[in-house]
């Protein structure tokens, strides 16, 4: 029988159909010749794995918490800094400077220097006696503000004119219209890239092991990484990566519904 004689949707669903077959053939193969003794042994040491709890979870907690205190201070100066960008004069040119420097910046670098570099160049910081990783978080919100303000800004210019010039027509002045009217309204419209932007925000925690962290204040990839070089054996990093999977897939899975709300809306 000819191809060309069956209808357009079966013959969709037949390619369907032999592309799934090719692809599960693929894995088979794969699985069968695997060398799966020394996969358990290096990756799925069940005694190494068991080994992790409870610490794996303090490490999870400390990723979440690290997480959620960049996003929401990195929140808050990225509402200022998309204020300031969108004003004129100096404050302008400071917002400037401030978003492109720590864009530009590998947020790497930017942890590095504020865990190290700053304190070491202020003593009355080193007196402190305050982990690096604390000081590595707020590199972290920096470079969390510098790219949401960006999209606050955008939000912020998304927002219809006519509702800046009809607060203004009943009386408010131009900063309670921004925050009771603008803000709000522009905050909703950039829903779906804050939540992407949190998401990647929780995986570049994992940077946060550059500044050293005590057996408590460590995340998730320290965590891993100290009890890969503990026990010589790839298991802690599986672990880890599993812990990741269980925290980042419900939030990029809220990002999807986001994201189809809001065009369902438009």
């Amino acid at each position: 029988m000819d191809m060309r004689d069956i209808r357009p949707t079966v013959r969709r669903r037949i390619s369907r159909m032999l592309s799934y077959l090719i692809f599960l053939g693929l894995i088979v193969a794969l699985a069968f010749t695997a060398d799966w003794a020394l996969i358990t042994k290096v990756f799925l040491n069940k005694d190494i794995a068991l080994g992790m709890f409870p610490g794996v979870f303090r490490a999870a907690l400390n990723t979440i918490l690290y997480t959620l205190i960049a996003f929401v201070i990195g929140l808050v100066l990225a509402i200022v800094l998309a204020l300031m960008k969108l004003s004129s004069g100096p404050f302008k040119w400071f917002a400037v400077g401030f978003i492109e420097l720590f864009r530009g910046l590998p947020a790497l670098l930017t942890i590095f220097i504020m865990a190290f570099a700053v304190p070491m160049a202020f003593e009355s910081l080193r007196a402190l006696r305050i982990e690096g990783v604390y000081y590595g978080l707020i590199g972290l919100v920096f470079v969390t503000g510098a790219y949401t303000a960006e999209i606050i800004r955008a939000g912020i210019q998304a927002v219809p004119r006519g509702q800046h010039e009809a607060a203004r027509s009943l009386g408010m002045s131009q900063m309670r219209t921004m925050i009771t009217v603008i803000l709000p309204q522009a905050i909703r419209i950039v829903i779906p890239p804050l939540t992407n932007e949190l998401v990647m925000l929780l995986k570049d925690t994992s940077l946060l092991f550059i500044a050293g962290a005590t057996k408590a204040n460590k995340e998730l990839t320290q965590f891993g990484r100290d009890g890969m070089s503990s026990h010589f054996n790839s298991t802690p990093l599986l672990v880890v990566a599993v812990f990741y999977l269980i925290i980042t897939i419900p939030l990029t899975y809220l990002v999807a519904r986001l994201e189809k709300k809001m065009a369902v809306k438009q």
